[in-house]
């Protein structure tokens, strides 16, 4: 009989950096056991070589994992720990391929403004790497995502310190979104009766059809929708704020995610550096198209461009942008020191991760002079930027939230199969002239219309019957087995939402919810709700759809923790095994830039160490091997006293990183195996490496500490040379010695 597989995908950035110290102890202290640790390549870089070998040699070639992944997540055996991987921006893919390039990798360039069939099909081909491509293919069952037992009790009792008072003489932040012709006053949504295929289309005020999309297939029960962006009124939008940050002499910002809502997102973001530097981009259109600029990848797009200009011209074009700043209300910063504003480049503001901060930070963002300033965030889509206000008008009028006090959030989260706008890339369209976009089924009826205007934005989303009752029972379980209230954030006047009502209120009487609180509420109502609640220190369950999910997991993890990494995310598959996430990665690239310039590396990974307990708990089940279970048991152990103990990663150099966390990880895991006499054969086999650890720990703790305030050189950013940064991670020889002979 073949020993279970456990599957560490590898990825990108301070992940994946962690995990050259991490997996060898993993691997050695599971040696023994009926569990193959094994990994895969699903990284940003990874998977473009995967989907570009033809012109590659044997030995550059990369077996495309994420499909791979893909069919083993719909095996009943599946057991996969997923750490976050970076979910690409245009620019991001871009940089990914120039450095493929440079280390002699024959990839094609991207194509940004694709002219013919052939541009066409890479643009295709390269979708497979931005945006969302790895979790829609992995998520294969629901998300039931919520602090360990031990993270949370650690964090009330040591709480976090970067929380900021609110002012009590009043805040002018405020979150602005639209009040009409956004994606949620236009979205039209309905429940297939019976399977069918459709196409999207588009037909023109001249009823000249053209097919945006043929021929997909819908299944009996899904709920789809259509929604529009109306681009006039999104422009309007962003110039009234505009405006009112001027006359209310507050930073202006963008919230977005233009990683995973890879279509629409970039195109909105584009919109909003359109208008806001309106005077210099208008006067100057005609040159900056001819070279490609492209307000949808930010002005360091506009900037980079035009360097190829002649040095009068770049200077005019410079100096033209320069005083936009004149007159414009000041943007907030995410490099204050080197310039960097809100409206430089897509992915570095993403919602999920800035939105948190601005509450935490007390209603304030970064400004050019590296000060704290009131904002105003703008987030044009009302489908979920009204929790948002929320929070922050709940904060005005209570004042900051209490880490040490705060009760819990979870999060049971509808993702499975695709479900909901992550799912609606190869969807989503703008209009290229004015007309109708429509579903039309393969006997020509029209599902549902929409009216479009040139340069409006375009989607359809899909969320399948199977993966929306699994979600009902997973909420009916996690409520039942922690006896908290569980919230569906529902709102009854959303097109999406209300046939989605409809759903839960057919699957809820499946379930045995004697005794149990579940209601169905509006997300701004769910939100007071929840904020009442853990105002006073009590837990609730969010249930959720998908991209709420995603922002909920970072909103309450960032307050209650100070991070979303240390969250606990295990996804059971629809077929019976378990995918096991890690937590967030919004922080690695700063996480990185750390470890180059000074050989630190801040990131916790405090997330992977948690996945790991249900993942060798799975693999009990599966195999029976008793030797599984008591790993994962005094794991747990091991955590609890790692986190007693204070050993997360500092951020200041010199003191404990990742390294050393991760090395008192395993010396408290070894302790725990020496404790235990269920199994005498770890016992004394851990007993030994425990005293060998521990005897070592003070000269251990100066190799891995001395090397550090130096710049180190890992051989890339996406593509990691092996041997540099496995010196760089694994610095200490006694260390290595202990774990690699054990």
């Amino acid at each position: 009989m073949s020993n279970h597989k456990i599957i560490w995908t590898k990825i990108d950035e301070a992940p994946e950096l962690a995990s050259y110290c991490l997996l060898p102890i993993i691997k050695s202290f599971t040696k023994g056991t009926q569990i193959d640790i094994e990994t895969r390549d699903i990284s940003l870089a990874g998977r473009i070589i995967a989907n570009f070998p033809e012109k590659l040699t044997e030995e550059q070639k990369i077996t495309d994992y994420l499909s791979e992944l893909g069919k083993l997540v719909k095996d009943e055996d599946a057991n996969i720990i997923k750490l976050p991987n970076i979910s690409a921006s245009i620019p991001q893919l871009k940089s990914a391929i120039k450095e493929l390039q440079n280390k002699g990798y024959d990839i094609p360039n991207y194509p940004e403004e694709a002219t013919n069939d052939e541009e066409k099909a890479l643009q295709t081909r390269f979708a497979k790497c931005l945006g969302s491509a790895v979790n829609p293919v992995l998520r294969e069952g629901n998300s039931d995502r919520r602090a360990a037992e031990s993270v949370k009790k650690f964090a009330q009792k040591f709480p976090h310190r970067m929380m900021k008072p609110w002012p009590q003489s009043g805040s002018k932040a405020r979150v602005a979104y639209m009040k009409d012709m956004d994606f949620f006053g236009s979205e039209k949504s309905l429940t297939v009766q019976k399977p069918c295929e459709v196409r999207i289309e588009f037909i023109n005020d001249n009823s000249e059809t053209t097919i945006l999309k043929n021929k997909f297939s819908l299944i009996e029960g899904e709920v789809i929708d259509t929604a529009v962006m109306n681009v006039k009124a999104l422009q309007k939008f962003y110039a009234e704020q505009i405006e009112e940050a001027r006359k209310d002499n507050v930073l202006l910002s963008l919230h977005l995610k233009a990683t995973m809502m890879k279509v629409s997102d970039p195109i909105m973001f584009g919109h909003a550096v359109s208008v806001y530097y309106k005077e210099a981009l208008d006067k100057h259109a005609e040159i900056l198209k001819e070279i490609g600029a492209n307000p949808n990848n930010g002005l360091s797009d506009i900037l980079a461009k035009i360097e190829r200009l002649p040095e009068d011209k770049k200077l005019e074009i410079k100096n033209d942008i320069e005083k936009v700043y004149e007159t414009q209300p000041e943007l907030a910063m995410v490099d204050s020191r080197n310039g960097i504003t809100n409206l430089h480049v897509p992915n570095n503001i993403i919602i999920d991760a800035s939105m948190p901060n601005v509450v935490r930070d007390g209603g304030k963002m970064w400004n050019k002079h590296d000060e704290l300033q009131d904002c105003i965030a703008m987030i044009p889509d009302r489908s979920y930027a009204t929790i948002y206000a929320t929070i922050l008008e709940d904060a005005k009028a209570n004042g900051q939230f209490n880490p040490a006090t705060m009760g819990a959030v979870s999060n049971v989260g509808l993702m499975a199969q695709k479900a909901e706008e992550y799912g609606s890339h190869d969807k989503t369209f703008e209009a290229k002239e004015n007309g109708k976009i429509r579903i039309v089924d393969n006997n020509n009826n029209v599902l549902i219309e929409q009216n479009v205007e040139k340069g409006d934005i375009f989607r359809m989303c899909q969320t399948k019957d199977l993966p929306i009752k699994d979600w009902v029972g997973l909420a009916v379980k996690r409520a039942r087995s922690t006896n908290s209230p569980a919230i569906f954030w529902l709102d009854e006047n959303r097109g999406h939402d209300s046939e989605i009502i409809k759903k839960v209120k057919k699957y809820l009487p499946l379930y045995d919810t004697n005794g149990l609180d579940i209601q169905i509420l509006s997300p701004d109502d769910a939100m007071k709700f929840t904020l009442a609640r853990t105002r006073k220190g009590m837990d609730t369950i969010s249930v959720t759809g998908n991209v709420l999910r995603d922002y909920l997991t970072d909103l309450f993890p960032i307050l209650e923790l100070g991070t979303s990494a240390r969250m606990l995310s295990i996804v059971p598959l629809l077929n019976g095994g378990g995918l096991f996430e890690t937590g967030a990665g919004g922080s690695a690239p700063k996480h990185v830039q750390q470890l180059i310039e000074e050989n630190h590396l801040r990131w916790d990974s405090l997330g992977e160490y948690c996945a790991l307990v249900p993942s060798l708990e799975l693999a009990f089940e599966k195999t029976g091997d008793n030797k599984i279970k008591i790993l994962a048991q005094t794991l747990d152990l091991a955590i609890g006293v790692y986190l007693e103990n204070g050993k997360l990663p500092s951020r200041k150099v010199k003191e404990i990183d990742n390294r050393g966390s991760s090395f008192y990880l395993a010396l408290y895991w070894a302790e725990q195996l020496k404790n235990q006499s269920d199994d005498m054969e770890l016992k004394s086999r851990f007993s030994k490496i425990y005293d060998e650890m521990s005897k070592n720990e003070a000269t251990i703790n100066e190799e891995l500490n001395n090397v550090q305030g130096v710049s180190v050189d890992t051989g890339g950013y996406y593509f990691l040379d092996f041997e540099k940064t496995s010196k760089i991670m694994r610095p200490s020889a006694i260390l290595n010695n202990i774990i690699d002979n054990m």
